[in-house]
Formats: structure tokens, sequence, C-alpha cells
């Protein structure tokens, strides 16, 4: 169950980040076929607006195509080292704020002053109570207009499946049980987090949770992951949640991978 305390260590001590964050981004090719390809087309209604905060940057993968996206960028993270990392990326840029965080606000940021804020490939990572605060935060510092725009963890839902795997006595007997039930465990998926539980929370801080695509994530059908789009209620944007559950996202990147040979640069 990764912890704050936990999150802090591997993202500021233990993770080399050898490629600052383009590792990840493998199974689509690149970051860059990433970005266009699979997140730029989910997040377009939103974008371009004035002020954006990114909760969890890391060495700044996504930060690099938000700061064109708006006139104010506030960039917020638990790690010293990774806000130090994009300060050294981006000191070129006259419109991003960096933030060192506790990992569960941003009480800097004025009330109401933010159009949307971004997480993308972070808060999978954090439990139920981090993200339930990082929800007041949101209902708190967004505009009435305002969208969150968060990736967050859905392995919640096969909680058995994973106290079965977690309880089995060796390494080849849990990767053949993985691959039985094709589910991703070694993911470091906060397991009190689902799309259920993020709906309730938004419900607890008063704001509307407006769509959720439910998606798996490197390799199995089971859809551990979930990007969920909330917005203060009475907003623009406000209407009953629409959900979709999308099993195909992994196959979906290596169509991506494939595409970024063409159309992207190596």
């Amino acid at each position: 169950m990764p912890s704050i305390e936990q999150n802090l260590e591997g993202w500021n001590q233990t993770c080399p980040w050898t490629e600052h964050g383009d590792e990840w981004s493998g199974a689509f090719g690149n970051t860059e076929a990433m970005w266009w390809f699979a997140l730029l087309p989910r997040l377009h209604r939103y974008v371009p607006a004035d002020s954006i905060l990114e909760i969890a940057p890391g060495h700044g993968r996504w930060t690099q195509y938000l700061r064109f996206l708006c006139k104010s960028l506030v960039i917020v993270d638990l790690s010293e080292n990774c806000i130090a990392a994009c300060r050294k990326r981006f000191e070129d840029a006259s419109n991003i704020t960096y933030m060192v965080n506790d990992g569960l606000s941003f009480d800097t940021v004025p009330d109401n002053s933010l159009d949307l804020i971004f997480s993308f490939d972070s808060l999978v990572h954090c439990e139920k109570d981090v993200i339930a605060a990082y929800l007041k935060e949101t209902v708190r510092t967004l505009k009435p207009d305002g969208v969150g725009f968060f990736h967050h963890s859905n392995i919640g839902v096969y909680r058995h499946l994973l106290d079965i795997f977690n309880a089995l006595p060796s390494s080849y007997l849990k990767r053949a049980f993985s691959r039985l039930v094709s589910l991703n465990c070694l993911g470091w998926r906060a397991p009190s987090m689902s799309a259920v539980t993020f709906r309730e929370l938004c419900e607890d801080a008063n704001l509307d949770c407006i769509s959720q695509e439910l998606i798996n994530w490197s390799k199995g059908r089971c859809m551990i992951d979930a990007i969920s789009v909330c917005t203060p209620r009475g907003s623009k944007w406000s209407r009953q949640c629409e959900a979709l559950m999308n099993p195909r996202f992994v196959e979906a990147a290596s169509n991506i991978n494939r595409l970024s040979r063409l159309y992207s640069r190596p």
C-alpha cells in the first residue's frame, strides 16, 4: 500500500529517472506519441486555458506540453528533486511556478484561481486519503467552470484477486496467477481506490464527476486504472457522469507505437 512516505522515498530517492520519465511512455513508442495520440485527445476540450495546475509532474514529461497551453502553469510535487529537475529543464519558461508540497495540498494557490487541474500517471500510486485531500483542494482552487482531470487507481475493484496474489508464496506462482486472471498486479496501484470511490469522494467534496474511462495498463485486460474528470457543482460542464469501460487501452498503445515510427520524432 503506497503511503505518502513511500511515494516520497520512491520518487525523490530510489527512482533513478534514467530517461526523466520518458521510460514510462515506451509502450506508446515515446512520450511525444503518447501525448498527441493518447492524452491530448482526452484533454483537448479543456485546453488551452488561462491557468493550469499539474500535480506530480516528475521531471516534466507532461509539463513540456502543458506550458504552451496556458498563460500560467503551477507544478506541484512532493519530491524536491523532481521540482529541482523541472526548474532546470524549464529555466527558460516564464509562465511556470514551482511548488514542493506535503503530498496532500497546494495551500498557497489562491481560491477560485485555476481553470484546469491535471495529473496523469502519478496519482495511480496514491491512496484514498490523498485523493480525498486533493479533491478538497480542487474544489477550493478551481474557478466556477474549472475542471479536474485525474488519472487514478481502479485496482480496488480487484481487491480480492490482489489479496490472493499477495498471499502466494513464490514469484513463479504470482506470475502464473497474474497471467491467469489477466491482472497487472505489479503496477504499484493503490488498492483503496476505484472509479466508484472517486465518484464518492467527489460527492463529499461538492464536485460533480462528469466522466470516467476505465482502462487497463501495461499488460492484462483487467482495468486497474481510471481517468476521471470532475468540475464544481453547477459549472457549465456539469452533467450526469458517463462511464466507459475500455479494456483495449493497452492494445491502442501498441497501435500508437506503430504509428509513432511515422508521425513522431525518434
